[in-house]
């Protein structure tokens, strides 16, 4: 049977001013790579503070291997990695790594000290007077030491320069292969997102618009053109789940679409790019969300239930 690293089933989240996510659901699978993305407000951020237990839901319910956000079961499988980066920065790095081994029975000392070897990185330094590459290494150093079965990372490389989000990336990567790690990671680079994920859930509007593998959704997809020379190009699409359409400045009809069934003749058609289908689901909320046998619940499943 397959495990789930992280199910979520009805789950809403309010705030005053409104609701940041509603009526999510979604599984993923364990040991996937998967990318966290959406327009700023999107609920991404509310959505990894659920599965890390900083947040408690609204409605419905969200678990970590089977387990309660709050269970030391998954807490003890679960690292978050924010933006911010909260470290002491008085503290030596050899102090905050000491930190995380009073903090976790499950401490790996060598692969936490091997991480800050690799960026050449003093131990006897303080995390204040360090680069802000230097201490995202420190970060991850503190996240993958305490070996966890599931990492949470909110855009945690966004203040970094290319080079240094290639190398954490990289290292991320590694560590996630060599040991069968769960990732989350929230970001705006779609480039390095499709390089480095296999797994993907969009998240618009505080729902869930497509979740699953990134080849099965992409294969799901069509991007379609042919000479605007007539009105009738978007009736000829009818039938099809149109995502998006345009007329470009060349003078041709495009639209990235699902097909169903065959399109009539004249039409070139092709694959669409990662960035491509992320813009075109960004900018509409219309289209049906489209979830993939893996990652969804199942109809039984999908009703929202009241925490």
């Amino acid at each position: 049977m397959t495990e789930y690293a992280l199910e979520a089933i009805g789950l809403g989240r309010r705030y005053r001013r409104g609701w940041a996510l509603r009526d999510c659901s979604f599984r993923l699978p364990a040991g996937r790579l998967c990318a966290l993305v959406g327009p700023n407000g999107a609920g991404k951020t509310t959505l990894l503070s659920l599965a890390a237990d900083l947040l408690t839901p609204s409605t419905g319910m969200i678990s970590v291997f089977g387990e309660a956000p709050a269970s030391s079961a998954a807490r003890r499988r679960t690292a978050f990695l924010s933006q911010d980066k909260a470290l002491y920065k008085r503290f030596r790095v050899e102090e905050i790594l000491r930190m995380g081994r009073e903090l976790n029975p499950s401490w790996d000392q060598v692969r936490a000290e091997g991480i800050i070897a690799e960026g050449n990185v003093p131990l006897s330094a303080r995390v204040g007077t360090l680069s802000g590459g230097q201490r995202t290494r420190v970060a991850f150093a503190l996240t993958l030491g305490k070996r966890p079965d599931v990492v949470l990372l909110d855009e945690p490389m966004a203040d970094l320069d290319p080079l240094v989000r290639r190398q954490m990336t990289d290292m991320l990567m590694h560590d996630a292969a060599q040991n069968g790690t769960t990732v989350v990671m929230s970001s705006h680079m779609v480039a390095e997102l499709e390089g480095s994920c296999d797994y993907l859930v969009l998240v618009n509007d505080g729902t869930v618009r497509l979740a699953g593998e990134i080849d099965a959704i992409s294969d799901a997809h069509r991007l379609v053109s042919a000479p605007d020379t007539a009105t009738s190009r978007p009736t000829e699409l009818a039938g099809h789940d149109v995502v998006e359409s345009r007329r470009t400045p060349d003078g041709r009809f495009t639209a990235l679409i699902r097909p169903r069934g065959p399109l009539p003749r004249g039409w070139q058609v092709g694959p669409p790019g990662l960035e491509d289908l992320l813009l075109a689901h960004l900018r509409t909320t219309d289209v049906p969300p489209l979830i993939t046998t893996s990652a969804s619940v199942g109809t039984a499943q999908s009703a929202e239930v009241t925490a």
